[in-house]
């Protein structure tokens, strides 16, 4: 009778390649369900907290100016200021229509909140806080102030910057601001409304031209303005998830009133 051989040896082989391959596996699961948390808190856990606590600071606000407004005042009908061919109120296009700015000083402190903006086709009311810094202002749901550029009302370029995906995204569907939109900026003294005059779907993130006091592009020149005037620019991040180019939306003054 022919005595069978055993390979231990192979036996041991198989035994560590298969606890390999279970331990490999178990990683692989850790990792996915680490990955499936990161993105969860990212895209979803962000937005709440910070949509949570822009709406919070927007009630705040309006507590404190005592008279707060109806989100649906924004969305009536405007008369657009005199403009020329490349459609930019000047300031003395504003006064002969009546609706000289209302621009009492406005001086903000880094990360203060001191203003609400209403966008009616975008459904939001977001705090407008001085300064674009991430973790101070951005992140929490606010729209930033670009320093250096005018206040609400002012003569020359209110410049924005908000987060188009995670952490409040209060600018998600800013592609679909179309010309002649009309959105507002409420402070403590005024309430402006601005309309959409331009909107420049892709540029470089180092375009500085689009914030300037006459807002023009520098990456594709026949976006933007040639004279000065009553200038608001929102930007934000595109395409969405990424940060690679910036999409603008630029807005004229049409009227100021005060509270």
């Amino acid at each position: 009778m022919r005595t069978p051989v055993v390979h231990h040896a192979l036996r041991r082989r198989r035994a560590r390649r298969l606890r390999a391959l279970w331990t490999g596996g178990e990683l692989l699961v850790t990792v996915g369900v680490v990955l499936l948390l990161l993105v969860v808190h990212q895209l979803w856990w962000t937005n709440r907290e910070a949509r949570q606590g822009a709406e919070r600071k927007v009630q705040a606000l309006e507590r404190e100016w005592g008279a707060p407004e109806a989100s649906s005042s924004a969305g009536g009908s405007v008369s657009t200021p005199a403009a020329g061919s490349t459609g930019v109120a000047s300031p003395s296009g504003v006064r002969k229509q009546g609706r000289t700015a209302v621009s009492g000083p406005v001086r903000p402190g880094p990360s203060q909140a001191y203003a609400v903006l209403v966008i009616p086709r975008l459904s939001l009311r977001a705090p407008v806080a001085e300064d674009v810094s991430k973790a101070d202002v951005l992140n929490k749901g606010y729209v930033g102030h670009y320093p250096g550029t005018a206040q609400p009302g002012q003569a020359g370029n209110f410049a924005l910057a908000g987060h188009r995906n995670t952490h409040g995204e209060p600018f998600r569907y800013l592609n679909r601001l179309r010309r002649g939109d009309s959105f507002t900026v409420e402070t403590r003294s005024a309430t402006y409304t601005y309309v959409v005059g331009q909107v420049l779907p892709r540029t470089s993130p180092v375009d500085g031209g689009v914030i300037a006091p006459v807002p023009r592009s520098r990456v594709d020149p026949s976006y933007g303005y040639d004279r000065p005037g009553y200038y608001l620019t929102l930007t934000t991040c595109t395409p969405e998830f990424t940060s690679r180019y910036r999409l603008v939306v630029w807005g004229v003054l049409a009227s100021a009133r005060p509270r």
